[in-house]
C-alpha cells in the first residue's frame, strides 16, 4: 500500500486531501497542531502532533514514518493583514517560518527516504498569492512565492532520483480560514466583508470560490502514476484568477 504524509492534515484543505488519498487506497499519515482534530481522525490513519516549523518535530515525524511515497507540504497560516508599515517583524517571521520553512523541512526529511525508495512525489501548497501581488498581505505573498521557488529547485535537484515536485496554488477556498481573511481585510480596507468577498470572486473567470475538495482532487492526481511526467509545475486550482483583488 502506498503511503502519504500530509502536514496540517487534520482539518481544512489538509483533511480534504487526507480523505481523498484514503479513498484512493493510501495509508494516510497526518501531522497537525490541533489535538482535538487529531483525535477525530479515522482509526486506521496515523496522526502526529507536530509543529512543521520545528526541525526536531519534523525529524521525529520522518524517523517514525520510515517510508513515504507522497508528501503534501500543506501547512500554512494566513499571517497578518495590514499595510506593510504596520507589519511587525515577528509576524513576518512567523508567517515565513510556517509557510516556507515548514515546506523546506518536509522536503529536507522526505528526500532521503524517497531517494532510498527510488522515487516519490512532493506536493507543496502555495497559493495564488504566490503568483500575484496581494495588497495588505506582504508576508503571506512573499512566503508563497518562496514556496514556488523552492519547488522549482527541488524538481530540478530531485528529478534524477525519480522524485517529482509540484506546487498547487489554491485560489480563495470556502471555509473558516478564508472567512478570517475576509474579515481582517475588510477592516484594513474600510470595506464590508461582502464587498471583499465579491472582489475576490469577481477576480476569477469562474466568478466563484473553490472548495477544499477541488484542491484534494489535484493532489491525488499529482501523487499518482497518471502524473508520472508532471514535475516542476505550478498548478492553480482557482477558477482562473485574472485579478486577485480588483476592488482595492
Amino acid at each position: 500500500m502506498r503511503r502519504v504524509l500530509i502536514t496540517a492534515g487534520a482539518r481544512g484543505i489538509g483533511r480534504a486531501m487526507a480523505d481523498a488519498f484514503d479513498a484512493a487506497g493510501y495509508d494516510v499519515w497526518v501531522t497537525d497542531l490541533d489535538s482535538s482534530a487529531l483525535s477525530d481522525l479515522p482509526e486506521d490513519w496515523t496522526g502526529i502532533g507536530a509543529n512543521v516549523a520545528d526541525e526536531g518535530h519534523m525529524r521525529e515525524v520522518f524517523d517514525r514514518i520510515k517510508t513515504v511515497d507522497v508528501v503534501c507540504a500543506n501547512a500554512g497560516i494566513a499571517g497578518p493583514t495590514a499595510a506593510v508599515e504596520d507589519v511587525s517583524l515577528d509576524d513576518w517571521r512567523t508567517c515565513m517560518s510556517v509557510n516556507l520553512e515548514g515546506a523546506f523541512l518536509a522536503a529536507k526529511y522526505a528526500a532521503p527516504l524517497m531517494k532510498k525508495a527510488g522515487g516519490g512525489a512532493m506536493i507543496l501548497t502555495s497559493s495564488t498569492a504566490g503568483q500575484f501581488g496581494y495588497p495588505y498581505r506582504s508576508p503571506y505573498a512573499a512566503a508563497k512565492w518562496g514556496v514556488i521557488g523552492l519547488m522549482k529547485t527541488l524538481a530540478m535537484e530531485l528529478g534524477p532520483f525519480g522524485i517529482r515536485c509540484n506546487a498547487i496554488c489554491p485560489g480563495s477556498v470556502e471555509g473558516p480560514r478564508m472567512e478570517g481573511v475576509l474579515e481582517r481585510e475588510a477592516e484594513a480596507k474600510g470595506m464590508t466583508r461582502d464587498e471583499v468577498y465579491e472582489g475576490y470572486a469577481s477576480g476569477t473567470s469562474m466568478r466563484s470560490f473553490v472548495e477544499a475538495q477541488d484542491i484534494a482532487n489535484m493532489a491525488v492526481f499529482l501523487g499518482s502514476s497518471a502524473a508520472r511526467m508532471v514535475s516542476g509545475q505550478v498548478i492553480a486550482v482557482d477558477g482562473h484568477t485574472e485579478n486577485p483583488n480588483p476592488k482595492l
